[in-house]
């Protein structure tokens, strides 16, 4: 008996790591960064159409294993998403992902990609993004503290969409800012390697914290932050892990993606429940402000939100049909009859 031959709605595109990396140099990685931000930007002007949950968590010890889910009423997506930082030590990553676009209408998924290497720009465009609705005017250099897997693509965001052009960086461990420093030699950046934190964030108008430890840290204490800086907190979030003393937090400004989420897993999990922050959709749609001085301190308090995946998602659906950087793979059982999934499996039989 012959097999039956799937459907053109059975095949979904997969964007395998393979091609998304063939992708990102296809387009080039600061325009790619350049275009994640504006469909993030884009999505975030339509914040309210959006379902909004926080994620899916399940926690252990070692890490913290997530889904990530959202629909703008049209097209649903959701990201698979893990956290271990001990992984490192054992060679593997911290961050693994993949996600899934499908319409609403029909439920059919349309795009199933590899998002371990587009969460990362899609992190770095967000932070971007953000950081030039608050970043002061003329902002020239960041301090980077953590020079993990992240570092990278954080200073390049910053470069291409704020016009950052001088980098000081700071590990704990010596060799990742040393991996940091070579692989963004040459491409535009001053680059220096600092010793301290302290000596990391002198000059620096902006600040951006992106270490892993699963653990309540102290990366910046409250003396080591002047007026006027941008705050950039994205390092990997989970309740009982933060960056910052809280004293900070009491005098910055504090803006966030999505508040029931950054309560749980942000910086202000330290404070009271109702501790003020300000939601970044209501900034980007000028219903509130942003930076308001060069003496204020603001704080983006970032946690990643799904609505950003789906953003980084739709675009790499977008760029699907004049790249071809994909394949296509028998995903969905759909038979000729809808009602006979059985003499679809019967007609298989070698």
């Amino acid at each position: 008996m012959t097999a039956p031959k799937p459907s053109e709605l059975a095949y979904v595109p997969f964007v395998s790591v393979e091609n998304m990396m063939k992708l990102v140099h296809h387009i080039g990685i600061e325009p790619m960064l350049c275009d994640l931000s504006r469909y993030i930007e884009d999505d975030f002007r339509r914040w309210e159409l959006f379902d909004k949950t926080p994620r899916v968590a399940s926690h252990s010890k070692e890490g913290v294993i997530e889904l990530m889910p959202t629909s703008d009423g049209e097209v649903y997506g959701f990201k698979y998403v893990n956290g271990h930082p001990k992984n490192t030590r054992e060679g593997l990553q911290t961050v693994t992902a993949f996600g899934l676009l499908a319409n609403v209408d029909t439920g059919y998924p349309v795009l199933l990609s590899e998002m371990t290497v587009l969460t990362a720009l899609r992190t770095a465009a967000t932070s971007a993004m953000v950081a030039s609705h608050l970043a002061p005017q003329g902002a020239k250099t960041m301090a980077m503290i953590g020079n993990g897997a992240q570092s990278e693509f954080q200073a390049l965001a910053m470069k291409a969409i704020c016009g950052i052009d001088s980098l000081r960086l700071y590990d704990i461990d010596k060799a990742a800012t040393e991996k940091a420093m070579r692989n963004l030699e040459g491409l535009g950046m001053t680059l220096t390697p600092c010793q301290t934190p302290e000596e990391a964030i002198e000059g620096a108008q902006i600040i951006t914290t992106c270490t892993a430890d699963k653990q309540y840290a102290t990366i910046l204490t409250d003396n080591m932050v002047g007026a006027g800086v941008h705050i950039n907190a994205i390092g990997g979030d989970c309740p009982g892990k933060t960056e910052l003393h809280k004293d900070i937090l009491g005098r910055s400004d504090v803006f966030v993606e999505y508040p029931p989420q950054t309560r749980i897993e942000g910086e202000i999990q330290q404070m009271p429940e109702d501790f003020v922050v300000t939601e970044m959709w209501q900034v980007i749609n000028g219903d509130v402000p942003g930076r308001v001085n060069d003496r204020q301190i603001t704080l983006f308090d970032g946690v990643g939100f799904a609505i950003e995946d789906f953003s980084a998602l739709r675009y790499v659906r977008d760029r699907l049909e004049d790249t071809g950087l994909y394949q296509d793979l028998d995903m969905v059982a759909d038979p000729d009859d809808p009602r006979d999934l059985f003499g679809m499996l019967q007609r298989a039989k070698p």
